[in-house]
């Protein structure tokens, strides 16, 4: 018996490889961060032109979006691969594992600034990770100094920082999905929530009650913790602009008294039209991002749906494409978009985790 099962579950496994290959596509399906868009529109444009496959299709769904599309099940019907301007989430891990997709490898391809900027016409903004917070937060610690929270009072610039102008909050943002957002909570809001001492001892209980063993009350004041630094206000001066960060161009040009946050790659661009603001007296630009010393950087990377190589024609020879020193090395055609390149070693990992297609490890 247990041979007729594992007869039948290998001759099932077989037809649904053949099913799957019979009814492949002649091209490779890429979703995901609208960050990580155009350096991989350059690559697939570049790689249609110089191979005998066709050229890949790429949507800008972001992060959020296109994991959630690229975890639905192994099939031509979803993606072959996800880009992505943040890392990877258990829970996400968690979804493709549910769905039958156990097999990811992990791309990251170079690193990536977060711009908060505004249209060239107005004056370059200087702020700090703290005034980021204390505008856009949705709550904020209370003036009299004391231990508690409330529901965000500031509603001009001058309000957060007397040296600040006396200007209306008016941010215009990615939403939730957006990987963009997700690195903008997590870097420039959390990097200014942190200089509250007593909140940012909320993250030290958390991880000491972690460490002593009692995981509810560390997963509790984690939760907490999060819920502070990370919870962007819904009263109106943070705008969600959607994914779309040439229609944050066209209104921060209409209202030049507005910001918008992007990727440094897009500021690159655009440079004729907009300007990256000062973070922590340290100005957006390929230097600073490339050395660390501007503070809200972060990586980018693609995810690759392991069971479609050697099914979707030309998988293999994109990722090599991709990870190729003309492409992703230091002076690549990536470079050019304002892609900030890997370090020499760090390269090499990548392209040899490529070539292995080694598993991703959280």
């Amino acid at each position: 018996m247990k041979k007729t099962l594992l007869i039948a579950t290998v001759a099932a496994t077989t037809a649904m490889t053949a099913q799957f290959a019979s009814a492949a596509r002649d091209y490779i399906s890429i979703v995901g961060s609208s960050t990580v868009y155009p350096f991989a529109t350059v690559v697939a444009e570049r790689f249609g032109k110089s191979t005998n496959y066709k050229t890949p299709k790429v949507e800008s769904t972001g992060s959020g979006g296109g994991l959630k599309l690229f975890c639905q099940g192994v099939g031509v019907q979803h993606p072959d691969i996800t880009n992505a301007s943040r890392r990877i989430k258990s829970s996400e891990v968690k979804l493709c594992e549910s769905n039958g997709v156990n097999d990811i490898v992990e791309v990251l391809i170079g690193y990536d600034g977060i711009v908060i900027g505004n249209a060239k016409k107005a004056e370059i903004m200087q702020l700090t990770r703290k005034d980021i917070f204390l505008a856009l937060a949705k709550q904020v610690p209370a003036k009299d100094g004391s231990e508690k929270l409330i529901d965000n009072p500031y509603k001009t610039w001058k309000d957060v920082n007397p040296a600040l102008p006396n200007k209306k909050i008016e941010v215009l943002g990615p939403p939730p999905t957006s990987g963009t957002r997700d690195a903008f909570a997590e870097l420039a809001m959390e990097g200014g929530c942190k200089k509250f001492d007593w909140i940012k001892q909320i993250k030290k209980d958390s991880k000491a009650a972690k460490k002593a063993g009692d995981k509810k009350l560390a997963k509790s004041l984690k939760k907490k913790y999060k819920s502070i630094c990370h919870t962007v206000r819904e009263d109106g001066p943070y705008i969600e602009a959607g994914e779309n960060d040439n229609l944050i161009v066209q209104k921060l040009n209409a209202n030049p008294n507005a910001l918008g946050v992007f990727g440094f790659s897009f500021l690159d661009q655009n440079a004729d039209q907009i300007q990256g603001s000062i973070v922590d007296g340290k100005e957006p630009t390929f230097e600073s991002i490339a050395d660390g010393s501007y503070p809200v950087s972060r990586p980018l990377y693609f995810y690759v749906k392991k069971a479609h190589v050697g099914v979707i024609p030309g998988m293999k020879e994109y990722l090599t494409e991709f990870t190729s020193n003309k492409a992703f090395g230091e002076e690549g055609y990536l470079t050019e978009k304002g892609m900030i390149p890997l370090g020499e070693g760090e390269r090499a990992r990548v392209a040899g985790d490529v070539k292995t297609m080694k598993n991703l490890q959280l």
